[in-house]
């Protein structure tokens, strides 16, 4: 597989960086293998273009951001602890790599249709991810029961999606994991029984 490769994986941190700072449209695949370390050609070794460099992108980094918000929300005990560990690490991930946090939230979003569907799919364990918090929430009686999770889904990954273009927008004036009690506690109240 090609992301055993140690170029493969210089390549995608350098296309990070390079597509932070110039944007995809004016990220030349010469200036994501100066940055790389590598030849020109060595791209079209590992990437057919770069459309292609694009989603490998965010299928690494997106790969790796959901496996560990998945790894870290299953050793929580019941779904409002999930949710904060989800909104913990969900700000926590891309306030540490702002160069992903802007390529994920901004350059993504300029990306042609065919594209958008490809990144839509490598979300998809993320959307489940939160599906699992609410259905689990519902059962454990802390949500209401009349709660219509897909609608659910898009308010909790809207809110946290929203919260980081706008730091992302602001330049990290302020602190992202400071926001993390707040969110979850206004996620919580409109998530809970209230009997």
């Amino acid at each position: 597989m090609r992301n055993n490769k140690p170029k493969y994986n210089q390549i995608i941190e350098a296309a990070v960086r390079v597509i932070a700072e110039n944007g995809y449209h004016g990220s030349q695949v010469s200036k994501i293998a100066k940055a790389a370390g590598v030849a020109d050609g060595t791209i079209y070794l590992y990437f057919k273009n770069k459309e292609d460099v694009l989603v490998s992108v965010f299928e690494e980094k997106m790969g790796q951001f959901i496996e560990k918000i998945a790894e870290s929300t299953s050793q929580k005990q019941n779904a409002e602890e999930k949710l904060q560990t989800l909104i913990e690490e969900h700000f926590g991930q891309l306030s540490a790599d702002y160069y992903l946090a802007i390529v994920t939230q901004l350059e993504l979003r300029q990306s042609n249709y065919s594209l958008r569907l490809q990144i839509n799919n490598v979300l998809k364990p993320y959307l489940t991810v939160i599906d699992n918090i609410v259905r689990e929430g519902i059962e454990q009686n802390h949500f209401r029961s009349d709660l219509n999770t897909p609608l659910v889904r898009q308010m909790i990954f809207g809110t946290l999606d929203e919260i980081v273009t706008n730091w992302v927008m602001k330049e990290q004036k302020y602190d992202l994991l400071s926001q993390v009690p707040e969110v979850h506690a206004l996620l919580i109240g409109a998530l809970s029984r209230t009997d």
